[in-house]
């Protein structure tokens, strides 16, 4: 819910008070920071520094990871370009309230932008004051850097429970789809309700998981399995059947070659509880994840279709496109990209004689090489997809390297199978994370450094890639001693203090890794 409202309905103020805005903004992590609470606090500020709130914006419910979907804070830097705001400052509770940007220079950029208006962003309730200062810029970059670290943490810890949770065969997220329903249930596993569409679990140590939907859907699930394994009906025909028996979908709408698809295709109906198929983590983008990423529970509640049938349909399915060439899957995708204009995995899975978007990312690695070699390039830029597989793929080729590297220079490594990590000499353990290298609008370049928050190592080696993402630019190495992830070299040029690390290659690294045999003394 957004909020802009002027406590004098003529925007006037009264003599001698300086007209403020106020920006409260709550998520759902705690009381202490609900709008109610921060704006008594900005309240008791404004009133012992000779401010009148004029306009309050407000973001309840919000996230603070990006400025998506908080209007709030949308509309107070949309007012903040008019000729006359009606205020000359904007209180925020903290630095927090501004937001948990993943990067911290996205908080900056819209607090210059006030200034910038000759509006300055007040945060009441931290220690320090906020006049541009050197000491306030520093601690500012501080809190900044404090609120990012708080949400990635966060978004790890939310991870693991998730995690948790499905591999013990609870529902995390997520329609149930036909012929299927959510049961909660409480801590002692006893069944309370069945959820009903848009209805979410509203204790915290309440669980779901999938339970078979009324009888009459799981028949027409069956009925599906049967059509197309018995009487070889292919997807379009089974939904031109059902709409004849004027069935409708879970959504209350009319069946497709699509719908149809998805529950031949979607290992529920066989009881397995599939998670991380695609993320969202810290709200920057959506990724598909490849299925070694996919965490799983199979047989975690009681299936609707026999595990043989799912099987054989699987193989028919898969089988479909073998007799098609790559050159006769191509030219079949480039006339349906004529037809339609555009592509994606449900135009695919909709249309007859195609194989379907599944058979295209196996038989291309994905569908966006698929679209590449068609000519089609997507509205939405997924290139990323593409660099982030690239960057995993070259992952253990760089381990490999260090690890011939180490050993030409004398030294010895052990590597970890799991997670690459290695231990040098016996003596102390190294990771490397390969940051990805993004161009901005100004046409400068920024890297996207991501660690594993489950490894504790000593060294940290960060492989910034060039501007083509193939190879590497520079590296950091940075002792966990004198390091701090709240501070990353993500731009061309860094602080001091940060690019006393920098190195064009690893060979020094290498060289103190090396170690030189002694004669035993006489």
């Amino acid at each position: 819910m957004v909020i802009a409202v002027a406590k004098n309905p003529l925007g006037q103020h009264e003599p001698g008070l300086i007209p403020v805005a106020q920006y409260v903004r709550m998520s759902t992590e705690h009381q202490r920071y609900s709008t109610e609470n921060q704006g008594l606090a900005i309240q008791e500020y404004a009133d012992s520094h000779g401010m009148q709130i004029v306009k309050t914006y407000a973001d309840a419910g919000k996230s603070g990871l990006n400025i998506r979907g908080r209007a709030g804070l949308q509309s107070l830097l949309s007012a903040v370009q008019l000729p006359t705001p009606g205020f000359d400052a904007v209180l925020v509770y903290d630095v927090s309230r501004w937001g948990r940007f993943p990067d911290p220079d996205e908080a900056g950029e819209y607090e210059r932008s006030c200034r910038r208006r000759g509006i300055r962003v007040i945060y009441c309730a931290e220690p320090f004051v906020n006049d541009g200062s050197m000491s306030a810029t520093v601690m500012v970059g501080i809190k900044r850097s404090m609120a990012a670290e708080y949400s990635r943490e966060l978004s790890v810890k939310v991870f693991a429970g998730h995690r948790t949770l499905v591999q013990l065969g609870y529902r995390q997220g997520g329609a149930p789809g036909f012929g299927l329903r959510r049961q909660l249930v409480d801590e002692h596993h006893t069944a309370k309700a069945i959820l009903s569409r848009g209805e979410r679990k509203s204790i915290q140590t309440d669980r779901v998981f999938l339970v078979a939907g009324p009888s009459d859907e799981v028949a027409t699930v069956r009925e599906i399995y049967r059509l197309f394994l018995e009487g070889g009906m292919p997807e379009r025909v089974i939904a031109s059947t059902l709409n004849r028996q004027e069935i409708k979908t879970d959504c209350g709408s009319v069946w497709t070659r699509g719908t149809v698809h998805q529950i031949l295709t979607n290992e529920k109906y066989v009881g397995n509880n599939v998670y991380n198929r695609t993320s969202f983590k810290l709200k920057v983008r959506h990724e598909k994840n490849a299925p070694e990423n996919w965490i799983r529970k199979d047989g975690a509640f009681a299936a609707i279709v026999p595990h043989e049938e799912f099987l054989r349909v699987q193989e028919i399915i898969a089988n479909r496109s073998i007799h098609f060439d790559d050159s006769r899957m191509l030219e079949l995708l480039k006339q349906t990209l004529a037809r339609y204009g555009e592509l994606s995995g449900i135009v695919i899975d909709e249309e007859d004689g195609l194989p379907s978007s599944s058979a295209y990312r196996s038989r291309f690695g994905s569908l966006l090489k698929a679209y590449s070699l068609v000519g089609f390039s997507p509205r939405r830029d997924y290139a990323y997809l593409e660099i982030n597989r690239e960057l995993r793929r070259r992952h253990p080729e760089l381990i490999t390297e260090m690890t011939s590297g180490i050993q030409d220079a004398g030294g010895w490594t052990q590597r970890d199978p799991v997670n690459d990590l290695l231990t040098i000499n016996g003596e102390f353990t190294a990771s490397l994370v390969i940051a990805r290298c993004k161009p901005i609008a100004s046409g400068s370049y920024r890297w996207h450094i991501r660690f594993d928050a489950s490894l504790d190592p000593d060294i940290t080696v960060v492989a910034r890639m060039d501007a083509t993402n193939k190879g590497a630019l520079d590296y950091y190495v940075f002792p966990s001693i004198d390091f701090s992830q709240d501070r990353l070299p993500t731009k061309e040029n860094n602080e001091f203090t940060l690019d006393a690390y920098r190195m064009a290659t690893l060979d020094y690294f290498y060289t103190l890794t090396g170690r030189v045999p002694l004669r035993e003394a006489a």
